[in-house]
């Protein structure tokens, strides 16, 4: 089950992270996610677990946790929505 994990401290790291799941199963992976201009923290990550039930778990007690200074927002992920890229070129018809 993939994870998200808002409202993350600046500070956290994707260790950080692992470990606070890893206290309720087997972690796959955890993310912070890095702003592509700076590499600071986006203060947003996912945590992907194995198993279910673990997961449901780990939601359970770590959304509201205060971790650095900050308490969690955790949930399920949500499937990723396919959006129109912006910006670059678009090609344009004109009537003449």
């Amino acid at each position: 089950m993939n994870i998200f994990v808002g409202n993350v401290s600046r500070n956290v790291s994707d260790t950080d992270l692992r470990s606070a799941f890893e206290q309720y199963g087997t972690v796959q992976s955890a993310v912070i996610l890095l702003d592509r201009d700076t590499g600071e923290s986006r203060g947003f990550g996912f945590v992907e677990m194995a198993d279910d039930e673990e997961a449901k778990n780990a939601i359970q007690n770590l959304d509201g946790f205060e971790m650095n200074g900050r308490k969690l927002n955790v949930n399920e992920a949500r499937p990723r929505e396919e959006r129109p890229r912006q910006g670059g070129f678009q090609k344009r018809r004109f009537n003449r």
